[in-house]
């Protein structure tokens, strides 16, 4: 009894989550932005800015659940942000500022970027090439594609659908909730179906996973359609709040890098087979709350880029010493 009660004593601590472990930094980034502003002379996290930083960070946050799914995989999607400003530009011809052609908008939106995901997955399991030369590949396309045929803003889009962009019940925007529906989705599939298990089993150990009868290059297809159909959506939402398709709204955005980082920041691992949809939520809140609180302080851009790029580094570093020696 008192040899077994000595070894537990020696046991290390069981490490974190690293969900949780955000949350908490997520907690502590608000304590301090809330006694920073307040010394500033303002108020930090007024109701109008909570509302900002939910809509601000709905369409960041659509496209990292899909960017996630990739990740786990073992995969990633640098075609994110040129597929968003497509998506805009689909959905905001199409539509012509007419309600009745909302629909069939929508429709087109998520078969193009369907096609996209399968056309990436396609070139990574078939071709046998990297996902990263891949999904750049096939972004340099949709870029020449886009900057040949727009020079500018295109298309309306009517304001029966700009709901979906600017309205909110109570203090939460309906983008919000929209972001809300695609995370539980991915949790639910990640969680609770068959595809979930295989999706952490391929980014865990690939060819374990082949050998066990899982088809990898089907499920590796499967996350790509997924994660573009997820950026198609994020272009429907900016659509809705831009009144019209814009070729830059991606790029400028940063969608393909800061979507990457913030699955990173949740401590979903880049090779793959660890982490998860909860994860990322908190990545992206704790860049929408950094942020505001830069704007607030009037930091200027090139701070905020260092101190964010600071944040993302210790963040994997702290993650990776802290599941070193952790048991398979």
């Amino acid at each position: 009894m008192h040899l077994l009660t000595r070894a537990r004593r020696a046991a290390p601590a069981r490490p974190r989550d690293p969900a949780q472990v955000l949350f908490l930094a997520l907690l502590g980034l608000v304590a301090a932005g809330w006694a920073l502003v307040a010394l500033d002379g303002g108020q930090f996290l007024t109701l109008e800015s909570v509302v900002g930083i939910q809509q601000r960070s709905a369409a960041l946050g659509i496209v990292a659940i899909g960017q996630t799914l990739a990740i786990l995989a073992g995969s990633l999607d640098l075609s994110v942000a040129y597929l968003i400003s497509l998506a805009s530009l689909v959905a905001a011809e199409i539509m012509a500022g007419q309600d009745g052609n909302i629909g069939p908008a929508v429709a087109a939106v998520l078969a193009v970027s369907a096609l996209v995901g399968l056309v990436n997955g396609l070139v990574i399991t078939g071709l046998r090439v990297h996902a990263f030369i891949a999904t750049l590949g096939v972004a340099l396309i949709i870029r020449g594609v886009v900057d040949h045929l727009y020079d500018g803003p295109a298309g309306a889009v009517p304001e029966s659908f700009q709901v979906l962009g600017y309205s909110r019940i109570g203090p939460v925007p309906v983008s919000a909730l929209l972001w809300a529906g695609v995370a539980v989705a991915a949790w639910f599939l990640l969680s609770r179906t068959r595809l979930g298990y295989r999706i952490y089993a391929v980014g865990g150990n690939e060819e374990v996973a082949r050998l066990s009868g899982i088809r990898t290059g089907r499920v590796i297809v499967l996350t790509h359609v997924l994660c573009s159909v997820c950026a198609g959506v994020a272009g429907l939402l900016l659509a809705s709040r831009l009144g019209a398709g814009a070729p830059t709204v991606g790029t400028d955005g940063g969608y393909d890098l800061e979507s990457i980082a913030a699955v990173v920041l949740g401590g979903t691992a880049l090779a793959g087979g660890k982490g998860g949809v909860a994860g990322t939520v908190g990545g992206v809140l704790l860049l929408a709350v950094l942020d505001t609180l830069f704007n607030q302080l009037e930091v200027n851009s090139f701070v905020k880029d260092v101190v964010r790029g600071v944040v993302i580094v210790v963040a994997v570093a702290v993650y990776a010493r802290r599941t070193q020696g952790r048991p398979a």
